[in-house]
C-alpha cells in the first residue's frame, strides 16, 4: 500500500508543511475513530482541481466497520465516470456533495438520515482539516449504526469528545504543534479514560481508568477530585513531583508522564480541549504498564550482564595471551616462539571481538572497528620492521557476534598469511576490499551477502599450491570457519599483476542494516 507522503506528493500539490501536518494527524486519529465508533477517511484535492483522492483511511477498534473496503488511493473527480467503481467507492460518491459542502463553507457538516445503500445504516459526516488560516483536507466520518442501542454514559462521554476533537481539527487546534514526545506506546482510549473540566476535576472516569487508580493506591471516587493533586498524593514517598506530571495531570499541557506508586506504574497523556478558543477542558488517557516496566526493568539487568560477562571474557581472553606471551620468552627454538605468538595472535582477534560486544546492549557490532584492529594488529608481527600498508576498502557494516568472532579469526590469518608468504615479512601492500548487499524483502529468513577479498603485491602462490591440500595451520582455520561455520565459499588464485588474491563469499543474517 502507497504511503502518505507518496500519495501527497504524487496526487496533489500540497506544501511540506502540509503533508508534516497530516503525518501529525494521521499519526493520532485512531484516537478520533475510537471516540467516535466510526471509520474515518482522510480526503485531499487533487494537483489539478478536478476532484479528491484518499490518502489515508482509519477503522475503529471500539464498535464495527462502516467500509469493508480499502478506500485508500481511491479518487472521486468532477466526472463520475472516471470515478473508481467498488461498492464503497460508489456509496463515497453519493456522499460527494457532502464532502464539498465541508471544503465549501470550512465547518462540520452532517447528514439528517442514515444511507442504506450498502445494507446497513451509516451516518455521515465531514470535517474540515485546518492548518492556520487555511484548509487543505476533509476528513469523512462514517458511523455504521447497526448495532444502535441507548448509548451508556461511557459512550456518552466518548461521542463528546469525539465531537470537541472534530470541531478543533476543523478549528486547526489539532494535533498540537508544541506537544511533547509521545512514548512508544501511548494509552488508547479502551486503556481508561479521563474527562476534565476547565479546572481540572474528574467529571468522568471510565472503569479501566479507575482500575488503574485504584492500583495506586485510590480508595476513594475518582469523580470530583482534581486528578493533579490526587496523582501527586498518590505517587510514591521519594518520587520526583516534578512539573510535568502536576501538568499532565491537570490537563494543562499536551504531554505524557508516569506515577509510581505501591509497586505499580501508570501512564498518563492529557489532550487539552480547546474550542472557538476556550479551553473547556480536558482528556486524560490512563495505561496501567507495571507488568511492561517491569519486563523492561528485567531486560535492562539482562543486557547489563551479558555485557558484564563479555568484558569478563574479553579479560580473561588477555590473561591467557599474556601467559602465551611470557611462555614464549622462556622458549630457545625458533618454531615454538613462532606458534605461541601465532597463539597470542588468534586469541587477541577474538578478545577484540567481546570488548565491542561488552560495550553495546545487543549481540551485534560495527565489525569495521574490529576489521581495522584486526588487521592493524596482524601487521605489527613484521620483526624486521619492513613497512607493510595495509587498507580496508568498503564497509562490513553491523554483524551478529556468531559471524563476526570466526571473521575477525579468518581475517587475522589472512592478514598475518600474506605478510609472512606473501611479502616474506618485507615491504609491501595489503588490501581488503569488502562489498555487502542486504536482503529487503522482508521476507522470513531472508540472507544478504558479503564479498570479502584480501590481495598482497607479494611474491605469490607456489606452483604446487593446494588449498584442500595445504598443510598451513592457518589456512586450515580460514577453511574450517568459512566453509564448515559460516557456510560460506573460499577461492584463492594469483593476481595477472602479482600477488595473490583470497575471495569470499558469506551469508549474512537478515534484519541487520549496513551502517552509513
Amino acid at each position: 500500500m502507497p504511503h502518505l507522503s507518496d500519495l501527497i506528493r504524487r496526487y496533489t500539490a500540497l506544501r511540506t508543511g502540509d503533508l508534516e501536518w497530516f503525518h501529525s494527524l494521521v499519526s493520532d486519529w485512531q484516537l478520533l475513530a475510537d471516540l467516535s465508533f466510526a471509520d474515518l477517511v482522510l480526503w485531499v484535492r487533487l494537483r489539478d482541481d478536478t476532484g479528491w483522492v484518499a490518502v489515508s483511511q482509519m477503522r475503529p477498534t471500539t464498535g464495527p466497520t462502516a467500509f469493508q473496503d480499502d478506500l485508500v488511493e481511491t479518487i472521486l473527480r468532477d466526472d463520475p465516470t472516471r470515478t473508481a467503481d467498488t461498492e464503497s467507492a460508489t456509496r463515497v460518491r453519493e456522499k460527494r456533495l457532502l464532502i464539498d459542502r465541508a471544503w465549501r463553507e470550512g465547518r462540520i457538516c452532517r447528514e439528517g438520515d442514515p444511507d442504506w445503500s450498502g445494507g446497513v445504516p451509516v451516518r455521515e459526516e465531514t470535517i474540515p482539516v485546518r492548518r492556520e488560516d487555511r484548509l487543505i483536507g476533509v476528513i469523512q466520518r462514517s458511523t455504521n449504526l447497526s448495532a444502535a442501542r441507548t448509548p451508556s454514559r461511557l459512550e456518552l462521554t466518548y461521542l463528546q469528545s469525539a465531537s470537541d476533537l472534530a470541531q478543533m481539527i476543523s478549528e486547526g487546534e489539532f494535533p498540537f504543534n508544541d506537544q511533547g514526545p509521545l512514548m512508544v506506546r501511548s494509552p488508547r482510549v479502551g486503556d481508561g479514560l479521563l474527562r476534565l473540566d476547565q479546572v481540572g476535576e474528574v467529571v468522568y472516569a471510565s472503569p479501566n481508568a479507575l482500575s488503574a487508580y485504584r492500583r495506586l493506591g485510590l480508595t476513594a471516587d475518582l469523580v470530583g477530585t482534581r486528578l493533579d493533586r490526587t496523582t501527586l498524593n498518590l505517587a510514591a514517598t521519594g518520587d520526583a513531583r516534578d512539573e510535568s506530571l502536576t501538568w499532565t495531570a491537570g490537563g494543562r499541557v499536551p504531554q505524557e508522564s508516569e506515577v509510581e506508586a505501591r509497586g505499580s506504574t501508570v501512564q498518563l497523556r492529557s489532550i487539552p480541549l480547546v474550542v472557538e478558543g476556550v479551553r473547556i477542558g480536558a482528556l486524560v488517557m490512563v495505561r496501567d504498564v507495571t507488568e511492561l516496566r517491569r519486563r523492561e526493568r528485567e531486560l535492562m539487568t539482562k543486557d547489563a550482564t551479558i555485557r558484564e560477562i563479555h568484558h569478563r571474557v574479553k579479560n580473561n581472553l588477555q590473561t591467557v595471551a599474556a601467559l602465551l606471551r611470557l611462555q614464549s620468552r622462556r622458549l630457545q627454538y625458533s618454531e615454538g616462539k613462532m606458534a605461541l605468538e601465532e597463539a597470542v595472535r588468534r586469541v587477541g582477534s577474538i578478545a577484540i571481538v567481546h570488548e565491542m560486544l561488552s560495550h553495546t546492549p545487543d549481540e551485534v557490532v560495527d565489525f569495521d572497528d574490529i576489521a581495522d584492529r584486526v588487521i592493524e594488529m596482524a601487521a605489527e608481527v613484521s620483526s624486521t620492521g619492513a613497512r607493510v600498508e595495509p587498507r580496508r576498502v568498503g564497509q562490513f557494516g553491523l554483524l551478529s557476534a556468531l559471524v563476526a568472532t570466526p571473521l575477525s579469526m579468518v581475517l587475522a590469518e589472512l592478514v598475518q598469511n600474506s605478510i609472512e608468504h606473501g611479502l616474506g615479512y618485507g615491504p609491501g601492500r595489503i588490501e581488503v576490499w569488502v562489498r555487502r548487499e542486504d536482503d529487503h524483502s522482508g521476507e522470513e529468513g531472508g540472507e544478504g551477502r558479503l564479498w570479502i577479498e584480501v590481495s598482497d603485491n607479494g611474491g605469490g602462490l607456489p606452483a604446487e599450491f593446494d588449498i584442500d591440500g595445504t598443510r598451513s595451520l592457518g589456512l586450515q582455520i580460514v577453511r574450517t570457519l568459512i566453509v564448515g561455520e559460516l557456510g560460506g565459499k573460499l577461492d584463492i588464485t594469483p593476481q595477472q599483476s602479482g600477488g595473490t588474491r583470497v575471495s569470499i563469499e558469506l551469508p549474512i543474517e537478515h534484519g541487520i542494516e549496513n551502517i552509513v
